[in-house]
């Protein structure tokens, strides 16, 4: 585990705590498939909005990592991540275009974020997600929750035949927590399968709290993976305790759960996240699984 995981954030003992787990697993690094970096007009909003610990939060919730974006980068590189996400996600109409722009010239100025775009269900979304795919995008954010859309709305069609075609995976944040949506959980999501059954999807959260169905759905469809974001972590454990009787199926699962932070904006150190993962005790290979070789395969990093 990591020694220093109480180490003050932004730290040097902090690092060095991170890195020495990667070390003592003899990766060469790890791999952070949900990490939010967005034009600073949006974070601001963002953090005023787990500031006011609003309707969808339910309790206090403070930005560990609250620095300029220079300095959350960089805490990044210390920790020694190879590779890392700027899940951007549009809120209304209009929005997801111009976060696409944005998110491909945050990657044009940071080769190791993993290039992301978003889409909206509106009209022309087919189109620029098409020309976030020829941009480059490696990987898209979907949020159900905030953006309050139905993953089957028909606007969407066109979206997911592309993205389909393209085989680039989306992070979709389609699970109930921290407080149920309209269009949250996983029925929907089944549909979607359904119609797509080689989409491919990676769960955010576990699919928190509908652990047990969206671990189905990762048996069943060849493409369907979960990221770790904040999943096993005192914080969530609190509220939506991860039911230990499915532990084995994680374990069986390993090469379809990829390590997600959430970094910058969680109430806990880095490193807790990575104990989070440790302590669930399932082996040195299923770590090194999930903290780098599962998204280093997923997204050809050499």
């Amino acid at each position: 585990m990591c020694d220093d995981h109480d180490a003050a954030p932004f730290s040097a003992a902090e690092a060095d705590a991170v890195r020495a787990l990667w070390q003592d697993l003899g990766l060469p690094g790890l791999i952070d498939v949900h990490t939010h970096f967005m034009p600073r007009r949006v974070m601001d909003k963002v953090w005023a909005y787990f500031d006011s610990a609003g309707p969808m939060l339910g309790r206090e919730w403070p930005i560990t990592y609250r620095a300029e974006e220079d300095e959350r980068v960089e805490t990044l590189r210390r920790f020694g991540l190879r590779a890392f996400s700027s899940m951007i996600y549009p809120h209304k109409p209009q929005m997801a275009q111009w976060l696409n722009e944005w998110g491909t010239q945050f990657a044009a100025a940071h080769p190791d974020c993993l290039h992301t775009a978003t889409f909206y269900p509106e009209d022309g979304a087919a189109e620029y997600t098409a020309a976030a795919v020829e941009a480059g995008a490696r990987v898209f954010k979907s949020h159900i929750q905030v953006g309050a859309y139905s993953p089957l709305d028909p606007l969407l069609d066109g979206v997911w035949g592309v993205i389909d075609d393209a085989g680039v995976p989306v992070v979709i944040h389609c699970g109930s927590g921290p407080a149920p949506g309209e269009f949250t959980g996983p029925g929907r999501i089944e549909t979607l399968l359904a119609r797509f059954p080689t989409l491919p999807l990676i769960v955010a959260h576990m699919g928190t709290p509908e652990y047990t169905e969206f671990l189905d759905l990762a048996e069943r469809y060849p493409n369907v993976r979960l990221d770790t974001t904040m999943s096993f972590t005192d914080f969530s454990e609190r509220d939506a305790p991860f039911p230990p009787a499915e532990l084995g199926r994680v374990r069986d699962l390993g090469d379809k759960i990829l390590f997600g932070s959430d970094f910058p904006n969680i109430p806990y150190g880095y490193a807790h996240a990575l104990d989070a993962c440790v302590r669930l005790d399932l082996g040195d290979d299923w770590l090194r699984g999930v903290l780098h070789d599962n998204a280093a395969a997923l997204f050809d990093i050499a």
